[in-house]
């Protein structure tokens, strides 16, 4: 009877920790992406230097979500912060 009841309790728990993992992968291609075009960016001198600012802090705010396995919140940031190198490379 006990084994009925461990069982789909071993099972959640299993799902739970699978669940942290599924923006992993997208998180550190967005991150790696992101850092290549910040440098790229910086290289070719910048005009728009709140938006590198802005790309800068939250790249950084993403590495720490990555460190901390919120997956999910360093994909978003790590999205907004190519949008801002773009607008730093369009001189806004």
């Amino acid at each position: 009877m006990k084994a009925w009841i461990s069982l789909p309790l071993i099972a959640l728990v299993l799902a739970g920790c699978a669940g942290k993992t599924a923006y992993r992968d997208n998180c550190a291609n967005q991150l790696d992406a992101a850092w290549k075009e910040l440098d790229l960016a910086k290289a070719e001198g910048f005009s728009g230097a709140v938006s590198y600012s802005k790309a800068l802090s939250l790249l950084t705010a993403a590495k720490t979500e990555q460190q901390f396995e919120s997956f999910e919140g360093c994909s978003d940031k790590a999205e907004k912060a190519r949008f801002y190198i773009r607008e730093s490379r369009a001189g806004r």
